[in-house]
């Protein structure tokens, strides 16, 4: 029986099998070599195409007729380019989101930036469904950003909405939003994870992720040159936080992020050996390397293996076969 049926309850809400690494761009040049990088790799880290801060002001429309046009061309090979749209409000909130849903290729998703707590979710959401329905297309996959004090407040709704298949940290504007009260030095690789209201920040929405199966997306590493910095940052965002996804903001921040979120080749093997000794034992507790495991811990391991499979790590044939065939 494939580990998915043995070990999890056919109910059970899970959450969606996301990249590790969501790349943000918004200038037209670093917009296409993202695609391009994109094609290079693989879809193991996801594009998204900023129509918020990556837009002139008074030009957001034209860059949604830019960022549409990038969403349908042939560059978008494998259909993980998303786009963040302007924040609920915005007086051209609606006529942006109509062009990126003109595109000739729907958007992965849609990132809504800035909510100021669970209404303005609820009615972005209702809009774009709207939207969607009147040009008879599906839904599509909405993510927001928690970067206000009353989004916050909402986490736990925030996450339980329906519609949301993810949440992201806006550190900026997070640490912006205590006017002055919060050092500058927290929006840094280092003090992000030391000042108690942002680390506050970061728990509380990897928590609610976790509650409601939603993937918990990691803040930025503005040093973006620093790569001990950003590797050190994806690692405890990984392995202390809880997260299961990090933002990049330069196309050299992509891989140092896809390796860290993945599992060491040892771990790997480790879970492999112990999955298939499970499979064999019909899932019932088995002893490896001296130590007991059952379905509680074949349930771990069995996450670590997805985790392997969406960074691109090889897995042996047999198992790639018939895991993921």
């Amino acid at each position: 029986m494939h580990p998915r049926l043995a070990l999890f309850e056919p109910e059970e809400a899970e959450p969606p099998a996301l990249p590790v690494c969501d790349h943000y761009s918004g200038v037209e040049p670093r917009m296409s070599k993202s695609l391009a990088l994109q094609a290079e790799l693989g879809p193991v880290f996801d594009v998204t195409l900023d129509n918020e801060d990556g837009a002139p002001l008074g030009g957001e429309v034209e860059h949604a007729h830019l960022i549409a046009s990038l969403l349908g061309s042939p560059a978008n090979r494998f259909g993980r380019v998303g786009v963040r749209l302007l924040p609920w409000g915005h007086a051209r909130f609606h006529d942006v989101l109509a062009v990126i849903l003109a595109s000739a290729k729907p958007a992965a998703y849609l990132m809504l930036p800035k909510p100021r707590g669970l209404a303005d979710v609820q009615a972005a959401a209702a809009a774009i469904d709207a939207a969607l329905a009147a040009r008879g297309g599906g839904p599509i996959p909405l993510h927001a950003l928690i970067e206000t004090h009353g989004a916050l407040a909402e986490v736990q709704a925030i996450a339980a909405h329906p519609r949301i298949e993810s949440l992201s940290f806006g550190l900026m504007d997070f640490v912006s939003a205590h006017r002055g009260a919060i050092p500058q030095s927290a929006m840094g690789a280092e003090g992000q994870f030391t000042h108690p209201l942002v680390l506050r920040a970061k728990l509380e929405i990897a928590a609610a992720c976790h509650a409601h199966a939603k993937v918990p997306s990691h803040a930025v590493v503005t040093e973006f040159k620093d790569t001990e910095a950003l590797e050190a940052a994806a690692r405890r965002a990984a392995r202390e936080l809880g997260y299961t996804r990090m933002w990049s903001i330069h196309p050299a921040q992509v891989r140092p992020i896809v390796a860290a979120f993945a599992p060491s080749a040892d771990e790997l093997e480790m879970a492999i050996e112990i999955l298939v000794a499970a499979e064999a034992a019909q899932w019932a507790p088995i002893r490896h390397r001296d130590t007991l495991h059952d379905r509680a811990s074949y349930r771990w391991f069995w996450r670590l293996v997805e985790r392997a499979q969406r960074a691109g790590m090889a897995l042996p044939a047999a198992q790639q076969a018939q895991w993921f065939g």
